[in-house]
C-alpha cells in the first residue's frame, strides 16, 4: 500500500528536472492510457436519457471536457502551479468573448465590444511581458537611466504572504513553458470574435480543450479559434489511413527530433556556441550551419508529432513548415518557416500596422524604439553608429525620393513586424537584432527583384567595394566577413549576368538558366538565414537575467573567429574527426531537399501498408532512434519561448 500511494505521489506531482517530453517514455504511457480512456468515452458513454443526437452530442461534450482536463494536467506535469495562469488565461478570454457576444446582442453599435477587445489583448500582452520580458525592460531602463534596479517577483512575494511560507524565490521570474503560444492563441480568439469571424464558445469546457490542446499546447503551431473551433462539435472519427498518417508524422517527428536534432546538438553545436573561441573559424561556421538543421529539425519535429497525436485524437492541427530551406528568398522562406506564427503576425500586426497600404505614426514609432533599444543594449560604438546611420539613411530616403515614398512606408511596416517577431522569440537584443536582420533580408529581395540585371551588378560591386575599403582601413573581423560574402555574392552575380544568362540565351536553354538560378538562390538564402541564426543561438537557453550580455559575448566571439584567420591546415582534421557529425547533417540536408512529390508518395505508401507491416515499421524505427538517444534528453528548443 505504501508503495502505491508513493507511486501516485510521484504520479501526480511536478518534478522541474523531468518535466513530460514528447521523447519520454513516461510520454507515451500517458498518451496511451488518454487514447484508451478516449475510446471508453466514445463507447459507452451516454446520456441517461435522450435521443440518439443527445446521444452523440453529449459524447463530444463529454469528450471535449475529458480532453480538457487531461490538458491540464499535461501542462502541470511540464509547469507545475503555472497551471493556474493557464486557468486564469482560459477563463479571462472565455467571459470575454461571451459577453462581447451578448453585448452586441443587445446593442450592434456598443463601444463596450471594443472596450472589451482592448482590455482582453491588453492583459494577455501584460501578463506575456510580466514573465518574458521583466529582465528585457529592466536592462534597458538601467541602460537609459544608468541605475541598477533588480527584477522582484511579485507574485512569488504574494504567494510567501499568502501561505506564510517562504516556498517561492521572489527574486526571480521563471518563463512558463508555452507562454507565447497560448497567449498568442488567446488574443487571436478575442479579436476573431470582436470581428465577428466566429461566434464565441457556448460552453467553458468546450473553450478550454481549445486553448489548452496538450499537442499543441507548449510550442505550437498557434491555432487559430476559426480553424480548431469548428472541430469542437465533430464527433471523433479515425480511419485506417488516418491512422497510418498520423504514425508516419509521430515517427518521423521522432526520428527528427532525436537523430537530427539531438545527435547534431549534443555531438557538435553546443561545444562550439558554450565557448567559440576554442574552436577554429572553419568549426564556428560549420556550427552555424550545422545548427540551421539542427533548429529545423528539434521545431518540425516536435510539430510533427503533435499533428500526428492530435490526429490520434480525432483532430487536425495546421501545416507549420513547408521545406523552409527550399525558399529562393527571405520572404519564401518565411512562408515555409513557423507558418502559424507568420501568419498570426500578418493578420494581427502587419496588416492593423497598415500592410501593404502605408504606415501609420505607430508603425515609424516603434521602428525607432527598436533601434534605439538595440543600440542601448548592444554596448558597442559600431552598433549605435550603424543604427544612427541607418536612421538617419531612411529619413533622407523619405525626404529626398517622393517616389519611394509608398514602398518606403510598406517596408517599414514589414520591418516591424519582423523586428516585433525577432522580439517574440526571446527578451534579448540578439533576437531584435536576428529578426531586423531576416527583416532586411526581405526588403532587399523586393528591391532585387524590381531591379535589372545591370543595376545588380552595379549594386552588388559597389558594396563589395564599400566593404573590401572599410575592411583595409579598419582591420576587424566583422569587416573582413562582410567583404568575403559580399565578394562571393558579386561574383555569383556578375557570373550569371555575363556568363550563364548569355550562354542559355544563345542555345535556347531556358530550364538549364532557371535550374541553375534556382540553385543559386538557394544557396544565398540558406547561407544568409543561417548567419541570422548566429544571434538567434546566442540568445538561447540562456537565464534572462544575463541574456543580453552572454549572447552578445558569443555572437561577437563566433563573429571574431569566422571573420578571423582561418587555419586551413585543419579543415581536413576537423571533418575527419566529426564525420559522423558531417554526414548526419549532409543525409538530412539530402532528404530534405527531395522533390515534394517524391515525399508524398512515400507517405502515402507507408499509410496503405498492412498492419502487420506497419507494426514491424514502428518496431524498427524505434530500435533504430533509441540507439541515438543520450543519456540526457534534450528539451524542445521552443519551449523556452
Amino acid at each position: 500500500m505504501k508503495d502505491i500511494l508513493i507511486f501516485l505521489g510521484d504520479l501526480f506531482s511536478f518534478d522541474d528536472e523531468h518535466p513530460l517530453l514528447f521523447t519520454q517514455f513516461n510520454f507515451w504511457v500517458f498518451l496511451l492510457l488518454v487514447f484508451a480512456g478516449l475510446a471508453l468515452l466514445q463507447k459507452y458513454g451516454k446520456p441517461l436519457f435522450g435521443s440518439r443526437a443527445d446521444s452523440s452530442s453529449f459524447r463530444i461534450r463529454v469528450r471535449n471536457g475529458y480532453l480538457f482536463f487531461v490538458s491540464l494536467f499535461f501542462y502541470f506535469k511540464t509547469s507545475g502551479l503555472f497551471v493556474l495562469l493557464l486557468i486564469l488565461s482560459t477563463l479571462l478570454g472565455y467571459f470575454l468573448g461571451k459577453r462581447m457576444d451578448s453585448v452586441q446582442d443587445d446593442n450592434p453599435q456598443s463601444p463596450t465590444r471594443k472596450a472589451l477587445m482592448v482590455a482582453g489583448v491588453v492583459v494577455n500582452l501584460f501578463v506575456l511581458a510580466y514573465f518574458k520580458y521583466a529582465y528585457f525592460f529592466t536592462d534597458v531602463y538601467n541602460n537609459m537611466f544608468h541605475c541598477n534596479l533588480q527584477v522582484v517577483n511579485h507574485l512569488a512575494k504574494f504567494a510567501n504572504h499568502f501561505t506564510s511560507t517562504p516556498r517561492f524565490d521572489a527574486t526571480m521570474i521563471l518563463l512558463p513553458v508555452g507562454i507565447s503560444f497560448f497567449t498568442f492563441q488567446n488574443i487571436s480568439y478575442i479579436v476573431d470574435v470582436y470581428k465577428n469571424r466566429i461566434h464565441h464558445v457556448e460552453h467553458l469546457l468546450d473553450f478550454g480543450f481549445y486553448t489548452t490542446f496538450f499537442p499543441q499546447l507548449v510550442a505550437g503551431p498557434i491555432v487559430r479559434a476559426d480553424q480548431f473551433v469548428p472541430q469542437l462539435y465533430k464527433p471523433y472519427f479515425l480511419s485506417r489511413r488516418q491512422f497510418g498518417m498520423a504514425m508516419f508524422w509521430i515517427l518521423n517527428g521522432l526520428l527528427k527530433k532525436i537523430i537530427l536534432s539531438d545527435y547534431l546538438a549534443v555531438n557538435f553545436v553546443d561545444r562550439v556556441f558554450d565557448n567559440p573561441l576554442l574552436f577554429t573559424g572553419f568549426e564556428n561556421l560549420a556550427a552555424l550551419f550545422v545548427y540551421s538543421l539542427q533548429v529545423y529539425a528539434d521545431f518540425s519535429g516536435y510539430t510533427d508529432i503533435a499533428i500526428g497525436v492530435a490526429m490520434l485524437l480525432g483532430f487536425y492541427l495546421p501545416k507549420n513548415f513547408n521545406s523552409p530551406y527550399k525558399a529562393t528568398n527571405c520572404a519564401g522562406f518565411w512562408k515555409r518557416w513557423h507558418i502559424s506564427l507568420s501568419n498570426w503576425l500578418k493578420d494581427y500586426l502587419y496588416i492593423p500596422l497598415g500592410g501593404n497600404r502605408s504606415a501609420t505614426w505607430v508603425s515609424c514609432l516603434i521602428l525607432g524604439m527598436m533601434l534605439a533599444i538595440v543600440a542601448l543594449m548592444a554596448h558597442s560604438v559600431w552598433v549605435t553608429l550603424v543604427v544612427l546611420l541607418i536612421g538617419g539613411a531612411l529619413v533622407a530616403v523619405y525626404h529626398i525620393f517622393p517616389r519611394c515614398r509608398k514602398e518606403f512606408q510598406t517596408d517599414v511596416n514589414n520591418m516591424d513586424t519582423m523586428l516585433l517577431g525577432g522580439l517574440w522569440h526571446g527578451a534579448s537584443f540578439n533576437f531584435i537584432a536576428w529578426g531586423g536582420l531576416n527583416g532586411l533580408g526581405i526588403l532587399v529581395y523586393k528591391w532585387w527583384k524590381r531591379r535589372g540585371g545591370r543595376t545588380r551588378v552595379v549594386a552588388t560591386q559597389a558594396l563589395f567595394a564599400l566593404f573590401l575599403f572599410a575592411d583595409i582601413i579598419w582591420i576587424t573581423p566583422a569587416l573582413n566577413l562582410g567583404a568575403v560574402s559580399t565578394g562571393i555574392i558579386c561574383l555569383g552575380t556578375m557570373i550569371r549576368y555575363f556568363v550563364v544568362n548569355p550562354f542559355c540565351d544563345r542555345h535556347s536553354l531556358p530550364k538549364l538558366q532557371s535550374s541553375i538560378e534556382k540553385v543559386w538562390n538557394i544557396a544565398l538564402t540558406f547561407s544568409f538565414v543561417t548567419f541570422t541564426r548566429l544571434f538567434f543561438r546566442s540568445g538561447s537557453n540562456l537565464n534572462p537575467a544575463e541574456a543580453n550580455q552572454q549572447a552578445w559575448e558569443t555572437a561577437s566571439s563566433m563573429v571574431a573567429q569566422i571573420g578571423g584567420e582561418w587555419q586551413w591546415s585543419v579543415v581536413s582534421q576537423v571533418i575527419s574527426n566529426y564525420s559522423s557529425v558531417f554526414w548526419v547533417f549532409l543525409m538530412g540536408m539530402i532528404i530534405h531537399w527531395l522533390p515534394e512529390r517524391f515525399k508524398r508518395r512515400y507517405r502515402i505508401w507507408f499509410t496503405s501498408m498492412p498492419m502487420w507491416m506497419l507494426a514491424v515499421v514502428v518496431v524498427v524505427v524505434i530500435f533504430v532512434v533509441y540507439q541515438f538517444v543520450t543519456a540526457d534528453l534534450q528539451p524542445f528548443i521552443y519551449f523556452q519561448f
